[in-house]
């Protein structure tokens, strides 16, 4: 069973072999076996209806999807609801203020257990200047070239193909993945071991401002005995993967003063200090050359990684080098420690700098201020408070007068330098049990579905709000990521690889086949 998607090479057609990302049609003699059979129905399913899929996932994505606008979510939300209503969802769009969330479920007859899914469907804001192709118009690509779809799919699907448009890698796939996964086992006669519900939020890359609310007043309606976030990338080695955790995650905005009005470099330069000479330079004490963070008292509340963390790291191929080469990185931060140790620690990252033009915009003369935005994870023990605290200490080292407000020009001239603080809406780290009774089940599941044992990571390096689930809902939450690793979320370029949209189908079929059965 071939579970290493990168490597993946294959041509569907109308009269080709199921689809056999996962596995070769079975012999008769194994017919019987659940697994077998679920493989047999997904591989089937993809086989007979390729071009729909891809075709679902071409129409989701074409509807421009940044949560600031209510209009476009509220376009979506409607879509995903008729589309999920055809496989015998019953759902509701809510609204607690911000962009709208879609709550569903479908029942099974004589089920006792329910798994909860978690997705988002709106993206991050768009620069199309920056974008090859229109973010808002998916495009499928194979390595050399744009495709025409509607020649494409006639000829025969190819798994390594794109489908580049926002959110394709995050996170409109699993809408498609799952409702197929149905279609695949209902067309087969097979049915779930479990009742299906669904929160699909509007709002994730804006901080999800209005889901702790939104879980508040319909906490009833979400019970289950597992809760799956269906968001992120699978590990760079392409093998499938559960996640234990995230990092948290707060933002801070910074702003440096210089002269009250800007001023010619020539007259004044030497004698007005520059203020983005000042940023750089604060900026830099916070971390050496390895990353390693040097201020103060910031990691004073991290705790050691774990035993059964290291061994669980351990067990994951090493990806390093792969890496390094694929981004034509000459050197890496971590002091030789492998990129999923680095990503158990915290993080500040350096998200934006303003400061003058460059090229034909730069300027000769001395700033009036200078800016900065900081992106702080946080890992498991560490509190926002302590980390707010320790960083202004930190400026207030390196002789900072600290404001959260404009400073009037009194303000100013008593003070040599004055750094103004902006704090984001944060939230802390989540880490769940890798040796609990939902991550024994789903280990089993997948492993009787592929063949071998999946990677058990402890956490993933990005960020979601699942404190708040933890908080709200009692069961257990697993992470189940599959999109391709450079899937370019966030950024121009989006693309979703068309096998990983696949295997996703399988994945889900077998977690909705077996999660139920003891």
């Amino acid at each position: 069973m071939l579970k290493r998607l990168k490597n993946t090479a294959l041509l569907l057609t109308a009269t080709s072999l199921p689809f056999t990302l996962f596995s070769s049609q079975l012999p008769a003699a194994t017919a019987a076996d659940t697994a077998g059979a679920l493989k047999a129905a997904v591989n089937q399913h993809i086989a007979d209806h390729g071009g729909e899929i891809l075709g679902d996932f071409r129409e989701l994505l074409a509807m421009p999807n940044v949560s600031t606008s209510l209009p476009d979510m509220q376009k979506n939300a409607q879509w995903i609801s008729r589309y999920i209503g055809e496989r015998g969802f019953s759902s509701r769009i809510v609204r607690a203020g911000g962009a709208p969330y879609i709550l569903a479920e479908r029942k099974t007859p004589g089920a006792t257990r329910t798994v909860l899914i978690y997705a988002h469907f709106d993206g991050q804001p768009v620069e199309p200047a920056d974008w090859k192709t229109p973010p808002f118009e998916p495009t499928l690509k194979d390595a050399a070239a744009t495709l025409d779809w509607e020649k494409a799919l006639k000829q025969g699907i190819d798994p390594e193909w794109r489908v580049y448009a926002r959110s394709a890698g995050d996170d409109k796939a699993p809408v498609i993945a799952l409702m197929h996964a149905i279609d695949a086992m209902d067309a087969a006669g097979l049915e779930a071991s479990v009742n299906v519900k669904l929160i699909l939020d509007g709002e994730e890359e804006f901080g999800s401002p209005t889901v702790e609310q939104i879980l508040e007043e319909h906490a009833d309606e979400l019970s289950a005995d597992i809760l799956l976030f269906c968001d992120g990338p699978m590990h760079q080695s392409g093998l499938r993967q559960l996640v234990f955790g995230v990092r948290g995650d707060i933002g801070v905005n910074l702003t440096l003063y210089g002269p009250s009005r800007p001023l010619h470099s020539g007259h004044y330069g030497n004698w007005a200090p520059h203020p983005t000479d000042a940023l750089m330079r604060l900026l830099a004490t916070m971390k050496d050359m390895d990353g390693n963070i040097q201020v103060a008292g910031y990691l004073d509340e991290v705790t050691p990684v774990s035993e059964a963390e290291q061994v669980a790291i351990a067990a994951i191929p090493s990806v390093d080098a792969q890496l390094q080469d694929e981004l034509a990185l000459g050197r890496v931060e971590g002091a030789g420690e492998r990129i999923e140790m680095t990503i158990m620690r915290p993080a500040i990252n350096i998200v934006g700098f303003q400061a003058g033009g460059v090229d034909d915009q730069a300027r000769n003369i001395i700033l009036s201020k200078a800016r900065a935005s900081l992106d702080l994870r946080l890992v498991p023990a560490q509190t926002i408070d302590h980390v707010k605290q320790t960083l202004e200490e930190h400026f207030k080292s390196q002789g900072f007068y600290v404001t959260y407000e404009e400073p009037s020009e009194e303000v100013l001239r008593n003070n040599p330098g004055v750094i103004k603080v902006d704090w984001t809406e944060g939230y802390p780290a989540y880490r769940s049990d890798l040796n609990g009774e939902a991550a024994r089940k789903l280990t089993a599941i997948l492993t009787k579905y592929d063949g071998e044992k999946p990677l058990i990571s402890p956490t993933l390096g990005g960020s979601l709000p699942i404190h708040l689930f933890d908080q709200a809902l009692d069961m257990p939450i697993v992470l189940l990521p599959i999109a391709n690793h450079d899937n370019n979320q966030h950024g121009r370029d989006e693309n979703m690889r068309v096998g990983n949209l696949f295997s996703a189908i399988g994945v889900y079929a077998a977690v909705l086949e077996g999660f139920g059965r003891n």
